[in-house]
């Protein structure tokens, strides 16, 4: 929900001193970090643009925006940022168009997203969230939850390269948590970092059945009352991406997933 007032017409002002394509924070009321995350903040709306972008800034985070879909991609090439903020109707490009060439380019796929959009229909955001956005999140909004949601998936990001226990076989399913890889049957599998938690987290408890709420706690650091629907459509491309290896998470009817491997017994699939 936006502000209204004084308050909002202060925060504005304050975030439109942040000018595109620079790497801004506002020292006078930022919370000190040893390494400031990069965030490329996408709406076409300049008050929203402004105030989110003052949010960001005012945590630390080193913000810079993008009004246009080609303006995005053309700023997480050159700046590599370690999210972007993305709506999804642009100008040039939508969002959708921008959020597949992300995840299909080499040096944009692991970077989280946040879609912060009107288009709050559970199609839209089941699209989104199919495409490989890691959290998904409806105007009007509290910029308060997008900065509480922006850390959550940034810790996210950085699970990867601080999990101990190195190589875990799982039937066909092979993964090296040091250098983030997974293969199936000796082919590797490409995997968004919250699809690579998600399927760490289910081998892990194998064969305990994880409800959605556990899922969203682990996985998104989430509370557990938020779009579960979140879940079923991560886990649906996690095995659409495994293939045969996906037939080892399973449905449990009105209870969640659990990961069984080849020799635990029947699998259910749906």
């Amino acid at each position: 929900m936006l502000s209204d007032g004084d308050e909002r017409q202060e925060q504005v002002h304050g975030a439109l001193k942040i000018a595109k394509r620079e790497w801004v924070a506002l020292p006078c009321c930022a919370v000190s970090k040893p390494a400031s995350h990069r965030i490329l903040v996408v709406d076409d709306e300049p008050d929203i643009t402004a105030l989110v972008a003052y949010h960001l800034a005012k945590e630390g985070y080193r913000v810079t925006t993008a009004a246009s879909g080609r303006d995005a991609l053309r700023a997480a090439r050159e700046e590599r940022p370690d999210l972007v903020v993305l709506d999804l109707m642009l100008p040039g490009a939508s969002g959708y168009d921008v959020l597949t060439e992300l995840r299909g380019r080499e040096e944009t796929k692991e970077l989280g997203v946040i879609v912060l959009t009107a288009r709050k229909d559970e199609s839209d955001r089941i699209k989104g969230l199919s495409l490989g956005a890691d959290d998904y999140l409806p105007k009007p909004f509290s910029p308060q939850e997008l900065v509480l949601r922006v850390g959550a998936v940034l810790r996210r990001l950085a699970a990867p390269a601080v999990a101990a226990g190195g190589l875990v076989r799982a039937g066909p399913i092979a993964v090296d948590r040091h250098a983030h890889r997974v293969t199936v049957n000796g082919a590797e599998v490409e995997l968004t970092a919250t699809e690579f938690k998600l399927l760490t987290t289910l081998i892990e408890r194998e064969g305990r059945v994880q409800s959605r709420a556990q899922l969203l706690e682990t996985v998104w650091q989430a509370q557990p009352d938020i779009q579960t629907r979140t879940v079923d459509m991560h886990v649906q491309r996690l095995r659409q991406k495994l293939g045969k290896g996906g037939d080892h998470i399973e449905t449990v009817r009105g209870a969640g997933y659990r990961f069984r491997r080849p020799d635990s017994g029947p699998r259910r699939r749906a």
